[in-house]
């Protein structure tokens, strides 16, 4: 009897709003051609980067130290489709890992910066007080120097590797989810369910990471996409100045720094790694904006 009961029981009103609300936001987000478009840009990226090992035409061009003096400095042709490099290496394959390291960066960076900046700002808008007030002016004090004039002074400290430079990067990233959590809390802490919770006892560490942070979590998502291609076109702007990944490792910054020199005769292998900082930069900032569309936030302010 009560397994025929539970068969029966209805869905939640809760449930139905949920999937109601996901729905509405679908048929918005569809509606946006250039959002969909900014969608499936990112999704090529990331397939890309998932089956790099698939797709490269020369993954030890990649993953290796080749040289091969016999194909060096090659046209885009149908054996090379994007032409070699100063060493006889394939730069399409380059290329293709090199979506793996940038990804990699992105998406390390923002997680740090989520990490540090959205417990931070909890914190600073439900307590309030003094410290609300030393928190923003610890976070004032960043915000005050241009996010890559900061990330260079740490990058120029540390030694040049890729997971310095994400460090560098993340070191002045952070203060911007600060900000931003902190005037979100600031406008739901008054609150009905907010009011409620308080009023059935509960701490304030419980309201504030699961009462208030949910319903921050649209507002971090637009910010986190919107900021994964500056955070991937900082990086390339380090590793250009040589002080990200190193060579071999084939990440796009450090690639158009090789490349250069050659311009413009070999105009290949300093264009079409900056085609693909490109083409990833513009695919999540047009995901973000179709994002910021649906959920109908606005995280403007950098």
């Amino acid at each position: 009897m009560n397994a025929e009961n539970s068969s029966n029981i209805p869905v939640t009103p809760a449930f139905n709003s949920r999937k109601e609300e996901w729905k509405r936001s679908w048929y918005k987000m569809k509606k946006s051609k250039l959002s969909m478009l900014g969608l499936i840009m990112v999704i090529g990226i990331i397939l890309i980067a998932i089956f790099a090992p698939v797709i490269a035409p020369y993954p030890g061009d990649a993953v290796g130290n080749t040289i091969a003096f016999d194909k060096m400095n090659q046209p885009p042709s149908l054996e090379h489709f994007f032409g070699t490099d100063e060493v006889g290496r394939d730069i399409l394959s380059r290329i293709i890992y090199g979506a793996r390291i940038s990804l990699v960066l992105g998406i390390t960076v923002l997680a740090i910066a989520i990490g540090i900046g959205v417990p931070l700002g909890l914190i600073a808008g439900f307590w309030g007080g003094k410290v609300n007030a030393v928190i923003m002016r610890i976070t004032d004090i960043f915000l005050a120097i241009p996010s890559l004039v900061l990330a260079l002074a740490v990058a120029a400290i540390l030694e040049p590797t890729l997971m310095n430079i994400m460090i560098a990067i993340s070191f002045g990233w952070w203060p911007w989810f600060t900000r931003l959590v902190q005037g979100e809390v600031l406008s739901l802490k008054s609150e009905q369910f907010v009011l409620a919770a308080e009023g059935l006892g509960a701490s304030k560490w419980r309201i504030a990471f699961t009462e208030i942070l949910p319903n921050c979590t649209s507002t971090i998502i637009v910010k986190a996409t919107l900021d994964m291609g500056f955070v991937i076109l900082t990086g390339a702007s380090l590793g250009f100045l040589g002080l990200g990944a190193q060579p071999p490792i084939p990440e796009w910054g450090t690639m158009i720094a090789e490349g250069r020199v050659y311009l413009p005769e070999m105009w290949w292998q300093a264009t079409f790694p900056g085609l693909a900082i490109l083409f990833t930069v513009l695919g999540f900032n047009l995901l973000g904006d179709g994002l910021r569309d649906v959920f109908d936030v606005q995280v403007d302010g950098e």
